[in-house]
Parts: structure tokens; sequence; C-alpha cells
């Protein structure tokens, strides 16, 4: 694996946001990164995980074009190497980094692409990515590790029953919790409606490409919305996603029963919940050595 600088792939930082909290506010011990893979930017941050609150500023990269295996593990790794700079170098190196992957992940390897470059169909991200950016890194499902953090600190939070939590944006992702345990890689966002993916028409990137209005975009996401409720009969839909920062101007147009909630971290949601697994596999591997909480 390559480790590729910014200056290698050609590309700047651009939209950063002031976090939180500061780095001085927070014990390392209780931090992780968390990145999140997407279809247009890759975006990063350190989080306390106590709390799920952004420490110091949220990075973004652009995706790279093409979108292969060795291209996005440079940005990311560019990404992680800007995120520790507030921190002491020795500190930041133990920091863990968290993964959301639009992709179905089995013991750390990609198993799909719909959204993605067909060039990640096998590659071993956990390995090949630790190994790039010289830390314990965890790989998991984009819309499971924003799940995560939506049950763990936001709209889900305490929720027992059926959740099924829904990142809209370039396609659709599904994270499925029965009393808060995850049912990981559910991907029902391939779900077969009127012979297509439902994706096609009910996530936002349809929208947009077909030109629909409002209205016109929320008929097929009911229409999506009222087929999961058939199949799983769920005691909340959670949205998340890009879509969820308009929430507004569709949710009135939907008819579904089951309640629906905006999620908390909006956009958010795939840095904290990716930084959350990567800090739990951290405490799980050092319980396991017999070594005391950091």
């Amino acid at each position: 694996m390559t480790n590729l600088s910014a200056t290698d792939i050609g590309q700047v930082i651009v939209g950063t946001k002031p976090g939180d909290v500061r780095p001085a506010d927070v014990s390392p011990s209780d931090v992780a990164i968390g990145i999140d893979f997407g279809g247009s930017g890759i975006k990063g941050a350190v989080v306390d995980v106590r709390s799920g609150l952004i420490v110091g500023d949220r990075l973004r990269m652009p995706t790279p074009r093409p979108a292969v295996p060795h291209q996005v593990v440079g940005v990311m790794n560019e990404l992680v190497r800007r995120l520790v700079v507030p921190w002491d170098p020795e500190i930041g190196a133990a920091f863990p980094v968290g993964v959301g992957i639009p992709s179905a992940i089995r013991k750390g390897v990609v198993l799909t692409a719909a959204n993605i470059d067909p060039a990640w169909i096998g590659f071993a991200a956990e390995a090949e990515m630790g190994r790039a950016m010289g830390r314990t890194v965890v790989a998991g499902n984009d819309a499971d590790v924003a799940g995560l953090a939506e049950l763990r600190f936001g709209a889900g939070q305490g929720q027992r029953g059926v959740v099924l939590v829904l990142t809209i944006g370039t396609g659709i992702g599904s994270a499925l919790f029965i009393d808060g345990r995850l049912v990981p890689n559910t991907e029902v966002g391939h779900l077969t409606i009127d012979g297509r993916d439902a994706e096609e028409r009910a996530a936002e990137s349809a929208r947009e490409r077909l030109k629909l209005e409002w209205r016109e975009w929320a008929a097929g996401l009911d229409v999506y919305l009222h087929e999961l409720e058939r199949l799983f009969w769920p005691d909340l839909f959670i949205i998340g996603g890009g879509a969820s920062k308009r929430a507004d101007n569709y949710l009135g147009f939907l008819t579904v029963e089951t309640p629906i909630a905006v999620a908390t971290f909006r956009n958010n949601a795939g840095i904290v919940g990716a930084a959350l697994v990567a800090h739990e596999r951290r405490t799980l591997a050092m319980a396991a050595a017999g070594e005391p909480a950091a």
C-alpha cells in the first residue's frame, strides 16, 4: 500500500468546521478518529466517545477520481495526519481510526460495491488501512456505524424494539437494530421495488438526477418506507445522510404509520459512529491482553 500525501493526490482539504470541544478539554484515552467515506467527500474528525462530540476541527477532502482503494486510503491517511496535529505526537499516534465504507463488510474485508469502485470488492480494508496509517483501523458499513451513533447518543437513544436507520444520499444505506443490538450489513436500500433497486428512485441523488420537486421525490420515498414497514414492522425510522439536512421539505408528504425521527448527528453520524467502534475495538483488545483501561 502506497502512502499518498495531499500533494501526491493533487487535492487540498476543504470545508473545515470547528468542533464541539477543544482538544485540551478531553482526555486522550476517551477519543478516537472517525472517517466517513462518501461519494463526493471523505470527512474525518477526532471524537469524544463519552459524549459523541467532535473534538477540534472536522476536515473534509473530495473523494478522488477514480475512487480506487489506494487513492482513497491516501486521502484518509492525510486526513488522519492533519487531525492529530493539535496533539502530542506520541499521544496522537495511538488514536485508533474507525472508517465507514458504503459496503457490506465482514471481518474487515469489503464484500460489495454498489456505489463505489468495483476495485473495492475483496479489499482487506482493516489490514491495508492499518498498514498505511500505522495504527489500529476498524472498518464498518457506513450506515451501520452511523446508526450506532444515533442509538448511543442521538435520535434512537433508549429506543427499544425494531429501529431502522436510513442514510439517504447518493444511495440509501440502512442499519437495523433490535432492542439496541445491530443486525449488520442489511443493505435494504437495494430492495427491489417495481423491478429496480429502491435507491434508484428514493435516494436523494434521484431527486437531483430526475429533477423532481420535493413532493414528487417524497412519493417515491414513501413507497419505499411502506415496503420497509410491511417487511420489518419497525417501531421507529431514523432518517440520516444528506437528506436529513432538508427534512422539512418532505416529511410532511410521507404517510407511513411508523414514527420518523431526523438523525441528531445529521451528516456527522458516520464520523461519530466510526470513532465509537474504533474505540470499543481498542478497549476489547486491551482487556483481552490484560492491560488496564487507558
